[in-house]
């Protein structure tokens, strides 16, 4: 997998995103907020952008309106030429691209903090690419130590071989914040605010960083994925059945070859037939119905993260 190198120099262009999908309200209306009261976002070193990223599909209260704009910050759509053909997606991934990165140059944002809502019992959950991205795994200690009452359950997302896609690939740094269980188009008060509180957090780390302060090696459990297990369908291609009770909102609980995973609509049990434990997340979360996901299954595994040197350039507070 691609790593990230440690940042060498202070972080100063922070952009908190939200809307990138257009029905997962927490972090579009948190967002909007921000952009007509930016003080909250303010830090001695840094003050952080607030972006609306998917508009047509925030107007819509759609998760998207042509294609998945979590899934289009790939070279194939950021280098082609622009098309009247384009999905809306496409054409603003370019946009963002443009604005947050260029990715994979110096000249690139050096943070971003993505956020999102699920329909499934993740809880709080922290989305990076690889365990080989030190200084964002340096951040996820930081919240699970700073908000020890949440699991704030690390995902590792990208797949060996895999071209990183998602909005927070553009930047230098970045991680997605994934709350839920919250309806898609609906706003949770306690899922606003625990949002808002991670987000302060996150600000507080790059603050923290960016004065001087070192972090010590530490080992981290985190969820790695392997691979995907879709509904049972009909040769139509419609359900057939759904989440079984016993793994409805057992996300990141252990799951055994033989226990249940689907009832029938016909009334039988459809078992695990794996060949080896996992722990599924994003249990029947709405938008994977689409994508042929029922649940995604991961494997827990325990890393050795080095020490996050302190900065020989550190910031001064300004007075």
């Amino acid at each position: 997998m691609c790593s990230r190198p440690v940042p060498r120099e202070p972080l100063h262009r922070v952009a908190v995103t939200g809307g990138t999908h257009g029905n997962e309200m927490s972090g579009i209306c948190l967002v909007r907020h921000w952009l007509q009261a930016p003080g909250e976002l303010q830090r001695p070193s840094f003050s952080a952008v607030p972006v609306l990223a998917n508009l047509a599909a925030i107007a819509a209260c759609r998760r998207y309106v042509g294609c998945d704009l979590n899934r289009t910050f790939i070279s194939t759509f950021l280098t082609a030429k622009a098309s009247p053909d384009d999905p809306y997606e496409v054409t603003r991934a370019r946009e963002l691209n443009q604005l947050l990165g260029p990715k994979a140059s110096s000249q690139a944002f050096d943070f971003v903090l993505d956020l999102h809502n699920t329909t499934a019992n993740v809880g709080t959950c922290l989305i990076i690419d690889t365990n080989q991205d030190v200084f964002a795994m340096h951040l996820c200690h930081h919240l699970q130590l700073q908000n020890p009452e949440l699991p704030c359950r690390v995902i590792l997302y990208q797949r060996p071989g895999e071209e990183r896609f998602s909005l927070s690939s553009v930047t230098k740094n970045g991680i997605s914040l994934e709350l839920g269980p919250q309806p898609q188009g609906v706003l949770r008060a306690d899922l606003f605010s625990q949002m808002r509180a991670l987000v302060a957090a996150v600000l507080d780390f790059i603050e923290l960083f960016n004065q001087g302060t070192a972090f010590p090696a530490f080992e981290m459990k985190a969820y790695s994925i392997v691979g995907t297990v879709d509904f049972p369908r009909t040769k139509d291609g419609h359900l057939a059945g759904t989440v079984h009770p016993r793994l409805q909102d057992q996300d990141f609980e252990l799951l055994q070859p033989g226990a249940p995973i689907f009832q029938m609509f016909s009334g039988e049990d459809v078992l695990y037939e794996g060949e080896s434990t996992v722990y599924p997340v994003f249990i029947n979360e709405a938008a994977y119905y689409e994508k042929g996901i029922a649940f995604f299954q991961t494997k827990k595994l325990t890393f050795s993260v080095p020490a996050l040197p302190a900065l020989t350039s550190a910031c001064t507070p300004g007075p």
